[in-house]
C-alpha cells in the first residue's frame, strides 16, 4: 500500500458511521452525505457499465460465427499478426453493437454528478462512447476506444474508424502497416500517462466512486485503494461485492449501477442546482 502524504490537505467529507450501514438506504445515505460534501469526486467505471446498456462484457460467450473463438483469441498482438482481417471484422462486430447502443441511467447520472461537483474526474476501462453520448467530458481511458485506430507499427497518432468500415485494415497513411483497433489488448500494458493521470486523480480526491467493476484487474484495480490509502471515501456500486475489498472508509452498495447511481446522484443533490451546464 502506498502511505499516505502528510502534505496533501485533509478530506472535507463525511466520514462513515461508526458501524456498517444495515440496508441499502442507510448505505445510500452515507454515500450521498459524502458526494455532497466533496470538492473532488473521481469515479472509474468497467464493463458492468456497459453491460447494462446491452454490450456484451468480455466473459460472456461469442455467437454466431465467433462462437468458435474466445475474445482472447481475438485480441491480442499475435492474433492480429497471424490474421488481420478476422480481427478487424470482429471488432467492426463490436463497433455495430456499441453504436446501436445507448447510454443508460448510469452513464447519465455520472455526467450529472460532474456538474454538481467543484472538480469531477471520469476513468474508464470501457472502449465504448456511451459516457460521451451521455454528456460526459475530459475522460481519462485507460484500454483506448473501440471507435479510433492507430498503426499497427506504432506509428504516432490516433484516428476515428470511418463507418462503413471495410472488411480489411486500412493502411497506416505514413508507413502503408494495417491499422489496428486502438485498444488495450491482452498482453498489452496500458498507456503510462492516463493511468498517471488516473493514479493522481485518485490520490486527490475526496470520494472514489467505483461502478460496474470487480476491481481484481490490474493497475486499474489498485486506483480505488490508492484513494482509500489517501483518505478518501470509496463508493463501490456492483451487482456483487465478491472479491472487493472492505474497510473503514469503503462503502458498498450492492445492485445495478442504472438503479443506484440516479438514486445516489439525486438523494445527494436534491434540490441543488447544478454548478455548471453541460456543453
Amino acid at each position: 500500500m502506498v502511505p499516505p502524504d502528510p502534505t496533501l490537505p485533509r478530506r472535507r467529507v463525511a466520514s462513515p458511521p461508526p458501524t456498517d450501514p444495515q440496508t441499502r438506504a442507510e448505505s445510500l445515505a452515507v454515500a450521498a452525505r459524502a458526494l455532497r460534501s466533496a470538492e473532488h469526486v473521481c469515479v472509474l467505471t468497467g464493463a458492468g457499465v456497459s453491460a447494462e446498456s446491452g454490450i456484451p462484457t468480455f466473459r460472456e460467450a461469442q455467437t454466431g460465427v465467433w462462437a468458435q473463438f474466445s475474445p482472447q483469441e481475438l485480441a491480442t498482438p499475435g492474433a492480429f499478426a497471424s490474421n488481420p482481417g478476422r480481427v478487424w471484422q470482429w471488432y467492426a462486430g463490436r463497433r455495430s453493437t456499441v453504436r446501436a447502443a445507448q447510454p443508460n441511467p448510469a452513464h447519465l447520472a455520472l455526467a450529472s454528478l460532474a456538474q454538481r461537483v467543484s472538480h469531477a474526474t471520469l476513468i474508464t476501462q470501457n472502449v465504448d462512447d456511451l459516457h460521451e453520448r451521455a454528456g460526459s467530458r475530459d475522460i481519462i481511458r485507460l484500454h483506448g476506444s473501440l471507435l479510433h485506430m492507430r498503426c499497427s507499427a506504432s506509428c504516432a497518432g490516433s484516428v476515428e474508424v470511418a463507418e462503413p468500415a471495410s472488411a480489411e485494415p486500412p493502411p497506416c497513411p505514413t508507413c502503408g502497416s494495417p491499422m489496428r483497433p486502438d485498444v488495450v489488448w491482452f498482453g498489452e500494458s496500458i498507456p503510462m500517462g492516463p493511468f498517471e493521470a488516473a493514479r493522481q486523480a485518485a490520490i486527490a480526491c475526496d470520494v472514489f466512486l467505483s461502478v460496474g467493476t470487480s476491481n481484481v484487474v490490474e493497475p486499474a484495480a489498485s486506483l480505488p485503494w490508492i484513494a482509500a490509502t489517501h483518505g478518501a471515501t470509496v463508493i463501490v456500486v456492483n451487482p456483487t461485492m465478491e472479491g472487493q475489498r472492505k474497510g473503514p472508509s469503503i462503502l458498498p452498495l450492492e445492485g445495478p449501477a442504472a438503479v443506484l447511481l440516479p438514486r445516489l446522484v439525486g438523494e445527494a443533490f436534491a434540490g441543488r442546482r447544478p454548478r455548471r451546464q453541460s456543453e
